[in-house]
């Protein structure tokens, strides 16, 4: 394990390239073109909210000043804004904007809520699996395809997408290409500042027909609606590969083991309704889950040290891209200038030991994994907007109704 100096604000890439490149897919440094991992920006996107017309644009791609969609997901994702504090905060524009607005992140939980029981559960379908059926060796994401090729340099760029344009590349991966999900959503995750494997994964089941048996037929129709100058610059604009709806095909279900319709024990799914304590901390444990000045063990602890573990063995195994290292760089560079700030590269069960810590409840398998092998002697309840329970799960519908 090492204990690493430091990320400064002024040269946080550079602290990147010389601490955790190795653990990185890039050969150089990349940071998102379009976000800044802090507190503060977070904060000025929370305060520059507008939402009016959020329901007829939040699916608009191209012209970027047609969209209506807020861009505040990496923020989200990394608990610099929590879902009921961006809630509360879509308070302006038309009832229609502020409804769909708070449905989408109502989706946002039920994703939370599907990964948190399920796990690794999520790695296969839901309901129905798609059947892999190419050995094809080009890129599912035919960069010849004016469509493919502007949604995968904003990826790569910005690791950030409106949600239609994932739809589009989740549909061509599997559903046109015949590849496996498992594969495109893992290249998703790896690149996307607001990945996680809740909404992104859930976002590709949904996708490719795995929570429904109906796979989104993506078509030049979808694009010539959102992004109609694609088609118009693009090579194959007078033979289109995507011209048509692709055929209708039934996706065999799976097993169903149960785990879709009860939770045996959703206290131990949702974590504490109130702080959990069993000892004195001598530092809060940060996670990637929840690095904002509201998160609630940071909160309560003002005079202990913070400590974050990049996780040595599990970024060699994900490969994830220098702009989401990067993302989570600012912010702890962001956080050394107001608090003690250790931060460490190894295994966090080596790193942090017997050291009894408070954290924040994180609704997700590796972190539970963590605290059950740590001296977590006080656990701070998670920020739900809607605490789980027992109910269904198997599509969002039914989720909503077992509230």
């Amino acid at each position: 394990m090492t204990l690493l100096a430091n990320p400064h604000a002024d040269d946080v890439d550079g602290w990147v390239r010389d601490h955790l490149l190795e653990v990185s897919c890039d050969s150089e440094v990349g940071r998102s073109r379009r976000f800044e991992g802090t507190q503060a920006a977070a904060d000025a996107a929370l305060a520059g909210l507008d939402i009016a017309g959020y329901a007829r644009r939040r699916n608009e791609v191209l012209p970027v000043p047609a969209r209506g969609a807020t861009g505040l997901s990496p923020y989200i994702r990394h608990g610099l804004l929590t879902l009921p504090q961006v809630s509360l905060a879509a308070t302006s524009g038309p009832a229609k904007d502020r409804q769909k607005f708070r449905d989408e992140l109502m989706w946002q939980e039920y994703a939370r809520h599907v990964y948190a029981r399920l796990g690794r559960r999520t790695r296969r379908g839901l309901r129905f699996e798609p059947v892999v059926d190419s050995d094809r060796a080009d890129d599912p994401w035919e960069r010849s395809m004016a469509c493919m090729a502007a949604s995968v340099d904003e990826l790569e760029q910005d690791g950030w997408l409106v949600n239609q344009s994932r739809m589009w590349m989740a549909s061509q991966w599997t559903v046109r290409h015949g590849a496996d999900w498992r594969e495109g959503e893992d290249r998703f995750f790896a690149h996307l500042v607001d990945g996680s494997r809740a909404a992104n994964r859930l976002g590709w089941q949904w996708t490719i027909g795995a929570g429904t048996g109906k796979p989104y037929g993506f078509s030049r129709w979808q694009v010539e609606k959102r992004a109609p100058e694609l088609c118009d610059r693009c090579t194959h604009r007078d033979g289109c590969p995507v011209e048509q709806w692709p055929p209708e095909r039934t996706l065999p279900p799976v097993h169903d083991d149960g785990s879709l319709s009860t939770d045996p024990d959703p206290d131990a799914t949702a974590g504490p309704i109130d702080v959990r304590s069993t000892g004195t901390p001598e530092a809060v444990w940060l996670t990637a889950e929840s690095l904002g000045d509201g998160d609630p063990a940071l909160a309560a602890h003002a005079d202990l040290p913070v400590v974050f573990v990049f996780d040595d063995p599990l970024l060699r195994r994900l490969r994830l891209s220098s702009k989401r290292l990067v993302f989570l760089a600012d912010r702890l560079a962001e956080l050394a200038t107001t608090r003690v700030v250790e931060v460490h590269l190894g295994d966090p069960l080596v790193v942090l030991g017997d050291r009894p810590l408070a954290t924040t409840f994180a609704p997700v398998p590796g972190a539970r994994r963590l605290r059950s092998q740590l001296d977590v002697v006080e656990l701070h309840p998670w920020p739900w907007l809607v605490r789980p329970n027992a109910g269904a799960i198997g599509s969002f519908s039914a989720w909503r109704r077992s509230r």
